[in-house]
């Protein structure tokens, strides 16, 4: 879990970094004391949850939360003050939690454990996906999904990327076979592709993960856990561990990913 705190008072500052590690030791926390650092780390780095002083010299607290809303809008929000006239703003903006001066660990530790958006592993996972480096695909406990075919992989890796969006089996030939001809000999070589693919999946108690309708097949996001996925909610994690490499081993995610960071 990464967590930022914001205070433009150094006492004040000093003491709510000291309550946030004492309540979550192992988290990463970083204080700041100026507004437009603490906005800039959070748009580099990623932030799973912000504590901000309200009352602050130049931009206050509610303002910060919303360009950090901004930045990613399920971005725990943890507001701390000693004025409590702002108490209404600060649940406008739905935030996760409201703590007034001074600030204990115990305050800090059960507003951690009441997030508005929880930072937890998906437990309904059937698969743990790693896009960022080289692509593989791993079991919940760790074991690497054996794929008997790498193209049969490659196909997996494809929906993957297209995050639950319907392929047609066109599409997927395009990817896998560049600029060879749609011809009937290659079709049905993709469908051996595809038939391993979903043969590999189904050992592993996996099978769930692709949907198949006519003539198209996707992904079930909502049974992955896939850093990518992450990395696009802007989880800190995942954001931390993106070494601008992505599906290294396949050509066509070059020209898809680069398309979506522009």
């Amino acid at each position: 879990m990464r967590i930022l705190c914001l205070d433009d008072e150094p006492l004040a500052l000093k003491m709510l970094e000291a309550a946030i590690r004492e309540a979550k030791s192992d988290a990463e926390v970083t204080a700041f004391r100026k507004q437009a650092d603490l906005l800039e780390d959070a748009k580099q780095n990623g932030c799973d949850v912000a504590f901000l002083d309200i009352h602050m010299r130049g931009i206050n607290g509610v303002e910060v939360a919303k360009r950090l809303k901004e930045i990613n809008p399920k971005m725990n929000i943890i507001f701390v003050t000693g004025f409590s006239d702002y108490k209404g703003d600060a649940m406008d903006m739905k935030a996760s939690g409201y703590i007034m001066k001074p600030v204990t660990a115990e305050e800090v530790k059960a507003e951690l454990e009441e997030l508005r958006f929880p930072i937890t592993p998906k437990s309904n996972a059937l698969l743990r996906v790693q896009c960022f480096g080289n692509f593989d695909v791993f079991t919940p406990d760790g074991a690497h999904v054996r794929f008997e075919r790498s193209k049969a992989k490659e196909v997996f890796a494809y929906l993957v990327h297209k995050q639950g969006s319907s392929c047609t089996t066109r599409e997927i030939f395009a990817a896998i076979f560049e600029d060879e001809p749609y011809e009937k000999k290659l079709q049905n070589l993709l469908q051996t592709y595809i038939y391993a693919m979903i043969k590999s999946l189904k050992a592993v108690g996996a099978e769930d993960a692709v949907v198949r309708s006519y003539n198209a097949l996707a992904v079930n996001p909502d049974v992955l856990d896939c850093d990518y996925y992450r990395f696009k909610e802007l989880d800190a994690g995942a954001v931390n561990s993106y070494q601008n490499e992505y599906m290294s081993q396949y050509y066509w995610a070059d020209f898809l990913y680069d398309d979506y960071m522009d």
